[in-house]
């Protein structure tokens, strides 16, 4: 026998934590224009809607426009046209075609 005293291998250190977003490196750097539209879109939508309602347009599917008004706001002028009709038309001012 020894006299030293019997170790056991240190456990080895937890892994560190992940977050569930992609590293930044990963993500595509939206196009300056679409995040013109954007903003343009958000920013009206908040002025004319209020904060709730139009988070709730602005993400969810709309029948008329034939998908997420975000998305088709991002997409084209076009899009943003339409979505900005859609949101007249919801307050009484104007048609969504």
């Amino acid at each position: 026998m020894t006299d030293q005293p019997t170790t056991t291998p240190a456990e080895p250190a937890p892994a560190p934590r992940r977050s569930g977003f992609s590293p930044r490196r990963a993500m595509k750097k939206m196009d300056p224009v679409a995040a013109e539209r954007q903003g343009r879109i958000t920013l009206l939508a908040f002025k004319r809607l209020g904060s709730e309602r139009a988070i709730a347009f602005l993400n969810g599917h709309d029948e008329a426009l034939g998908g997420r008004p975000l998305d088709l706001a991002i997409a084209s002028e076009d899009g943003l046209d339409a979505v900005e009709r859609a949101i007249d038309a919801r307050l009484g001012g104007g048609s969504a075609a």
